[in-house]
């Protein structure tokens, strides 16, 4: 039964959070969001939202009071650019969010916990090549995840297990892939590279250039946010206890990622790259053998269509800042 139960969405302000507050509210849940700012782009449909500050313990107790259930998807993160070069600010801020909402969830009683977790808790010597074999959920040992965010995630998933062992409080972990879709950041540094590349060449003119980071050859798979809340909601019904990737399973080239953008824009684009910038691993993909077992579902919606949607989106607010070139 979901009519009248009462959910808890951390990171609420933010873009995965902000979709997910939108879906549970539709389905029926009494949802209170929380986080440091409101969402920037359309108000919340959250039937309470409080701005608080989940790095305090005295916080993380006030927003889990009288609540059924705990969607925990406060972070401070952002694209490479960002989590390369901020490690010590994201891992303390998740960490000590990390510790306090489980902690909090237990204290009053929370009956059940969705900690969103990364692929970037998965060992860099599993991703030194484009043509990278997809990571299956037990790829993660041996450990050698991401310095700083990776590290930080992986740490959070173990203490969602000892947290389930010794105390009875029921978690569910999910491992994101490179979720993107509208409402998400597109400028200002912590955006993602779909976002980036929409961005660039929705403010370039037919034959311009615009900067890759990297050689382009690079490769990821990209999950749009659809399907990435369609996940969650899955997992969160169902009684699978143990980390699982929520992406999809189709890996390209960031050059090829670059071409769909601008197909999607009508625009013929070059490519200038800077291989002194941040990158990344080599390759990483998704693995979604486990996915499709215990949820009996996998993304459903095409990289071409997502990316379509998100560039018309953010086009458009580029076009009402007046900075978008036809």
């Amino acid at each position: 039964m979901t009519q009248g139960k009462r959910v808890l969405v951390t990171g609420a302000g933010g873009f995965i959070g902000h979709h997910l507050t939108s879906r549970l509210v539709a389905d029926g849940y009494r949802v209170r969001g929380v986080d440091i700012k409101y969402p920037e782009y359309e108000p919340t449909r959250a039937q309470s939202f409080e701005i608080l500050d989940l790095r305090r313990w005295s916080d993380c107790l006030q927003a889990t009071r009288e609540i059924d259930e705990v969607y925990n998807l406060a972070a401070n993160m952002g694209g490479i650019g960002f989590i390369e070069t901020n490690k010590a600010e994201i891992t303390r801020d998740n960490s000590l969010i990390n510790l306090h909402m489980l902690e909090a969830a237990r204290v009053n009683q929370v009956s059940r916990f969705l900690f969103t977790s990364s692929a970037c808790v998965y060992p860099g010597y599993r991703q030194d090549s484009p043509d990278v074999t997809p990571l299956a959920e037990e790829h993660a040992y041996p450990a050698d995840a991401e310095d700083g965010y990776g590290w930080e995630k992986l740490f959070a998933e173990r203490l969602c297990r000892h947290y389930t062992e010794d105390y009875g409080l029921e978690t569910r972990v999910v491992r994101f892939h490179n979720i993107f879709g509208p409402l998400g950041t597109y400028d200002g540094g912590r955006e993602k590279s779909p976002a980036a590349f929409c961005r660039k060449i929705a403010m370039a003119a037919d034959n311009d250039s615009i900067e890759v980071w990297g050689d382009g050859k690079q490769t990821r798979s990209y999950c749009y946010i659809d399907d990435c809340i369609e996940g969650i909601c899955r997992l969160m019904r169902s009684d699978h206890g143990e980390p699982l990737n929520l992406g999809q399973d189709r890996l390209i080239s960031v050059d090829e990622l670059v071409d769909m953008v601008a197909v999607a824009a009508d625009k013929s684009i070059k490519k200038e790259y800077d291989t002194s910038k941040p990158q990344g691993v080599r390759g990483r993909n998704s693995d979604n053998s486990r996915l499709r077992s215990v949820l009996g579902w996998v993304p459903q919606t095409s990289l071409e269509r997502g990316i379509e949607i998100t560039y018309r989106w953010i086009r458009e607010q580029l076009e009402a800042r007046g900075d978008a070139t036809r």
